[in-house]
């Protein structure tokens, strides 16, 4: 949720888009008395660019004058009203145009210039997501009094548990609002690859397109959020807090202005671009074997709901914690600690003890082994994709 002071929309971090604020501020000028909008294109050479705008991109010209001397014309196309003005001054602008297919458009340049200086690029309209090259790395992140928190909108304060993002493909988050009450979110959704938010503690209430009615996260609760998915915080209670992680690190939000919700549909086996809504709730979890020796888990559900694409769990000591040393194949693996602690033994480290708040990445190929938890241990365990390798070795760490 990054904050900024420009444009309709507040956002509270960078490192999450989990709540938007439509408005801090009273509106500047009355809404209702605006009759339209258009963009402004300074242009000396107006019938050059009026031919470009018109015969190359397809706008529309639906005015032009003076009849003796054109100076001004007026033009719209794809939800967009321009303005050339010969007598104008200023930057020529950048206009981006949206395309299921934009090397076809422009007979494969994806940048246009304009005779009056208007860069005009072409980017797609799909709603697949890019993801940068992956680059693992091995972290730790203490909660203790040296965390850097970042403070946004309303005091919500944030902490980056994966501050390289591992090259921009995954992005943590550990958020804390002191404050509850009424959120001013609005009806958004998102274009990622994969989102998940687990309760730490606190409750939150939210509501989500198909999916009923709102409802309550309460503490050890997590949900799935599909791509593009339609959904609303509306309040949270004093000292929410939350664990998001996101793929790709940065990623597209986009306001749904139409939709109410909720919706009158019912649909939660809905398909979401392959994925289908999870509310996963502690209370009505069910605990099994885990992986590995000596600890057992709940499983979250977000397995099956993405086809394999990620699994998260809920891991706790059922028989003593011995010292395994194993590694994995996974594309990402990290654990939080959400009560008790444990010490991690990692190749090339010395050992680290983890306590409540603390998270860890391993990278996949690095030796390591859990030891010495204490019997009211918790972890949150969220990998990708779910299936991965568990490869155990006969040698200890360090």
């Amino acid at each position: 949720m990054h904050r900024t002071d420009e444009g309709p929309a507040r956002w509270a971090n960078p490192a999450s888009d989990w709540i938007l604020n439509t408005r801090d501020d009273e509106a500047l000028l009355p809404a209702d008395g605006i009759q339209r909008a258009e963009v402004v294109l300074p242009c000396t050479e107006l019938d050059q660019t009026l031919g470009f705008f018109v015969d190359r991109l397809g706008f529309r010209l639906d005015a032009i004058f003076p009849a003796d001397a054109p100076a001004f014309a007026a033009l719209s196309g794809y939800g967009l009203r321009l303005r050339l003005d010969r007598h104008a001054v200023g930057p020529a602008g950048v206009l981006r145009l949206y395309c299921e297919e934009p090397q076809r458009v422009a007979d494969r340049e994806l940048c246009l210039v304009a005779p009056n200086g208007t860069r005009v690029e072409f980017h797609s309209n799909s709603s697949i997501v890019d993801l940068p090259p992956l680059a693992q790395s091995f972290v730790v992140s203490r909660l203790d009094q040296h965390t850097d928190w970042v403070v946004g909108r309303a005091g919500m304060r944030y902490r980056d548990l994966i501050p390289d993002r591992q090259g921009g493909r995954f992005i943590a988050s550990h958020i804390h609002i002191p404050d509850g009450g009424p959120v001013p979110d609005y009806v958004h959704f998102h274009y990622v690859r994969f989102q998940m938010i687990y309760c730490y503690s606190g409750w939150a209430r939210l509501v989500y397109q198909d999916q009923g009615p709102p409802f309550v996260l309460q503490a050890g609760d997590c949900v799935l959020q599909p791509p593009m998915i339609r959904h609303q915080v509306l309040e949270c209670s004093d000292n929410m807090e939350v664990i998001e992680i996101g793929c790709p690190a940065q990623h597209e939000t986009h306001a749904d202005h139409d939709m109410s919700l909720p919706n009158p549909e019912l649909n939660p086996k809905r398909d979401f671009d392959g994925q289908r809504f999870v509310r996963h709730e502690a209370d009505k979890a069910t605990w099994g074997v885990w992986r590995v020796e000596g600890f057992e888990c709940r499983d979250l559900g977000i397995a099956a709901a993405t086809d394999g694409l990620a699994g998260v769990r809920v891991v706790r000591v059922s028989e003593g914690t011995g010292s395994i040393t194993c590694s994995h194949d996974g594309e990402f693996y990290l654990l939080f600690v959400l009560t008790g602690s444990v010490t991690l033994l990692s190749e090339g480290s010395e050992p680290l003890v983890l306590s409540g708040g603390d998270a860890s990445v391993l990278p996949s190929g690095l030796k390591y082994a859990l030891t010495a938890g204490t019997a009211d241990l918790e972890f949150l365990e969220v990998a990708l994709p779910a299936s991965f390798q568990t490869v155990r070795h006969a040698q200890m760490v360090n």
